[in-house]
């Protein structure tokens, strides 16, 4: 694809850049290059240089991972300068250079974000998820995993302006507590999905606040925090009806009493029924599955 443009430009073939940039070449030609193929097309001549400037300014979706193992910090700050209209930010493979410097200023200009993934930007403050509440009041979809930069301040600034969230990924936000957690769900009871995985601080309170909350919730990640019990379970399983998968391995105080119910109707458990769990321990230790005839 990239020949055939470079192609183009030759008389015999005629210009591709007569055609309309903003109605056509933006919109339905460059859309379909991989952004790589794009940058390099800017040294094709000024006039192509100016067309990807243009498309770059018009981008919807930006996805750091596209451009390859690792986006230089320039190349960042260079290519999303001039756009205003992101509705997608997807930061990946950033996370040993990126900080609020650079972050900051894209956020700040582009008010209709309605998805953004900052996985794994260790670098980035406190003020990186202020400056997301203030600048994106449409903000549906948010991925903050192993930031341990949130602490429940800025997460109750999240929560007072961005009401319509309806996915929340905390997993390893390990400043996060319980009551951090309930102002969340209090405010934005649309979340259909939720991730407290890995939080040694989140207990039973912010479970059955959660599930009272977020009537629609529909996916709720609780590995690792070892706090939850059984009780909390079973006010999940009575307070949200719409609930398809729900990870609690590695929580020690949630057992078979409070998941049956979760299970006969349907949700996806990233634990085994305790025969099934003896099944399989007998066939690590015997090294075969023996033939059980279970009769009722």
């Amino acid at each position: 694809a990239l020949w055939c443009l470079m192609m183009s430009v030759t008389p015999t073939r005629g210009c591709l850049l007569d055609l309309p940039w903003e109605d056509i070449l933006v919109p339905h030609i460059l859309c379909h290059l991989p952004l790589p193929q794009l940058l390099s097309l800017q040294r094709v001549s000024k006039a192509f240089q100016s067309l990807i400037q243009l498309y770059l300014a018009n981008m919807r979706c930006f996805d750091s991972s596209q451009i390859g193992p690792a986006i230089p910090r320039a190349a960042f700050v260079n290519l999303l300068k001039d756009n205003e209209v992101l509705q997608q930010l997807a930061l990946q493979n950033c996370s040993d250079w990126l900080t609020d410097r650079e972050l900051l200023p894209v956020i700040g200009q582009n008010h209709h974000l309605h998805q953004i993934q900052l996985k794994g930007c260790a670098q980035l403050s406190r003020h990186a998820l202020v400056a997301i509440s203030l600048s994106c009041p449409n903000l549906r979809q948010l991925s903050l995993a192993h930031c341990e930069w949130v602490d429940s301040l800025s997460l109750r600034s999240l929560a007072d302006h961005c009401k319509a969230l309806e996915a929340v990924d905390l997993t390893a936000c390990r400043q996060l507590k319980d009551e951090a957690i309930c102002y969340l769900v209090q405010k934005c009871s649309r979340l259909k999905s939720l991730s407290l995985a890995v939080n040694a601080n989140v207990g039973d309170v912010a479970v059955e606040e959660t599930a009272k909350c977020c009537p629609e919730l529909e996916h709720l990640d609780l590995t690792g925090c070892l706090r939850v019990k059984n009780d909390s379970i079973r006010v999940l399983a009575e307070y949200c009806p719409k609930l398809r998968s729900l990870k609690v391995k590695h929580c020690h105080n949630v057992a078979e009493s409070s998941l049956s119910v979760l299970r006969s109707r349907g949700v996806e458990l990233d634990v085994e029924p305790p025969l099934q769990r003896a099944l399989v321990l007998l066939q690590d230790v015997v090294g075969f599955a023996p033939f059980i005839n279970l009769q009722i």
